[in-house]
């Protein structure tokens, strides 16, 4: 029976960036467009939470019944180490999905953001699919890609349409950024685990391109990030503020840039989510500012 501080590693809060920053970046681009509402941006806060609690339990369910899990240098995997009984841990998933969806719709009626509707379908079923069911994209390299869809684009255009019912180059500029740092944890993630996925056929992005190419991947996700605060900064200059969060990729790219293996990329992971967190927060000081100093 696996204790509560095991069930709390298995939820992985070293990912939480991953969904906290999308939804401040969406706050504060309402916000720059006059519009912002702290109840909208709690429940946009809460589902991309829990969506991403979910995931990485139905991850730990789906790789661990696979046994694709069972020689891994990361966190905890319930499942894989048999710590608990995988109906739980598949059951936890499902309640953080359930629960996510039941606050997204509450969210999407509030608002009366029903387009989101669709896409909010859709980010359940690339939750579950992700290791699950008979077909998992993510062992076939289209795990990033799925990231960067919803834990970039949709996370931030969607905070912000459900606040101000409109977007401008700022949205879409801190959509990129968030969503390719968000790339960064997961290249990162499947960086550290090459070796055992690619023995056990797993066909991630980092098996496909090997140590080399990844890493380079890795590098280039980052600046891609920094280069969408030129984008934001068309409609807000004070975007430009995001830059501020630079030094703290200096630590990661260091790491994953040298010949760095398994357990010694774990830091780089952590690091990677704090500079996710850091740029968030800097883009969404600059964003906030926009009108109180350029009006």
């Amino acid at each position: 029976m696996a204790t509560l501080a095991q069930w709390i590693e298995g939820a992985r809060p070293r990912t939480l960036p991953a969904a906290v920053a999308p939804v401040m970046v969406g706050t504060a681009s309402a916000y720059a467009l006059g519009a912002a509402d702290a109840t909208f941006a709690l429940l946009a806060l809460l589902v991309a939470v829990g969506f991403q609690v979910g995931v990485n339990y139905a991850n730990d369910y789906s790789d661990g019944v696979r046994g694709t899990d069972e020689d891994r240098v990361g966190p905890v995997r319930l499942v894989g180490q048999r710590l608990a009984d995988p109906a739980n841990v598949k059951a936890a998933a499902f309640a953080c999905f359930f629960g996510a969806s039941v606050l997204g719709l509450a969210l999407v009626a509030l608002s009366s953001s029903w387009v989101l509707l669709v896409l909010g379908a859709a980010a359940i079923w690339a939750a579950w699919n992700y290791t699950g069911g008979s077909n998992p994209y993510g062992y076939r390299g289209l795990g990033e890609v799925m990231v960067f869809i919803f834990f970039g684009l949709f996370a931030v255009l969607g905070t912000t349409w459900t606040q101000a019912q409109r977007l401008d180059w700022a949205t879409l500029g801190g959509a990129v950024g968030c969503g390719a740092l968000a790339c960064a944890i997961l290249v990162t993630n499947n960086l550290r685990d090459l070796e055992g996925d690619r023995a056990v056929d797993k066909r991630t992005v980092a098996v496909r391109l090997g140590f080399r190419r990844t890493r380079s991947l890795y590098t280039w996700l980052i600046v891609i990030a920094f280069l969408m605060l030129g984008v934001a900064a068309l409609s807000h200059p004070t975007a430009l503020l995001g830059l501020l969060a630079a030094p703290l990729a200096v630590r990661p790219v260091r790491v994953v840039r040298g010949e760095t293996y398994g357990r010694d990329l774990l830091p780089a992971l952590a690091q990677t989510g704090v500079l996710q967190l850091g740029y968030a927060v800097a883009l969404s000081l600059g964003l906030v500012l926009a009108p109180l100093l350029l009006g």
